[in-house]
């Protein structure tokens, strides 16, 4: 399969603070490749970088082989990459319906399935159910099924989830986490950073460990998971 995305020598500074420091990394199509670390390791700000939301001080970002590190957000989003950010950042005041209609965009790349409203309220029934109710109102979990929905109808090649569980009840937990199986399915390939440790690795094909913005593992999850040193140094895991 070949590489969805690929990172090399990635380097994003905030102000004079370097915050990701030569990563490497790379997600091959159709899979779910999850990128952990503590508090501060740097996965958000590698996630924005590859958005367009923070521009790389120096290395390499490519797309299905195309350069796109010096490129803006919308030229990004408008390629096929889809950003569902931390907190959701859903509008409260417009309805789901609205949400999914403002962000709709028809595929520019040869797709095996189309992300119109019908084909995201399939994988988000709730949604349906929702369809005219505003966004503030929903619980937590529909909130965060509304991002995801929103960034699916932009028909994206490779979808960025930053921490798609945070906050959620374990039940919701489980409906996202089957939620993000049968997008795989639909051969999407995802980027997935999750504090859930548990449940990232029972999502991903491959692991990249980030600590203090540099990459200091990767390899495939079943190998990650059965490394409890590891979980333990650099994620917080016993």
């Amino acid at each position: 399969m070949p590489d969805a995305l690929f990172l090399s020598n990635l380097h994003v500074y905030h102000g004079d603070t370097c915050a990701v420091r030569d990563v490497d990394l790379h997600c091959m199509e159709g899979t779910v490749t999850a990128l952990l670390g503590r508090n501060g390791a740097g996965k958000t700000t590698t996630l924005s970088a590859i958005a367009g939301l923070l521009a790389p001080k120096r290395g390499a970002i490519r797309f299905f082989g195309k350069p796109i590190e010096r490129l803006g957000p919308e030229a990004i989003c408008r390629l096929g990459i889809g950003l569902v950010p931390q907190g959701r950042r859903i509008f409260p005041t417009l309805t789901v319906a609205e949400h999914l209609e403002i962000a709709a965009r028809a595929p520019r790349h040869e797709a095996r399935r189309v992300w119109d409203r019908n084909a995201v309220e399939e994988v988000f029934p709730r949604l349906r159910e929702r369809r005219r109710q505003l966004a503030g109102s929903l619980s937590g979990g529909e909130q965060q099924m509304l991002a995801i929905a929103r960034a699916l109808v932009t028909n994206p090649r490779i979808l960025l989830l930053d921490e798609p569980a945070e906050g959620l009840a374990p039940q919701i937990v489980s409906e996202v986490a089957d939620a993000i199986r049968a997008l795989k399915a639909n051969g999407l390939s995802i980027l997935l950073v999750e504090h859930n440790i548990p449940l990232a690795l029972s999502l991903a094909d491959e692991c990249v460990v980030l600590s203090s913005g540099e990459v200091v593992w990767r390899g495939c999850a079943p190998d990650l998971a059965a490394s409890p040193d590891l979980l333990n140094q650099h994620l917080g895991v016993h």
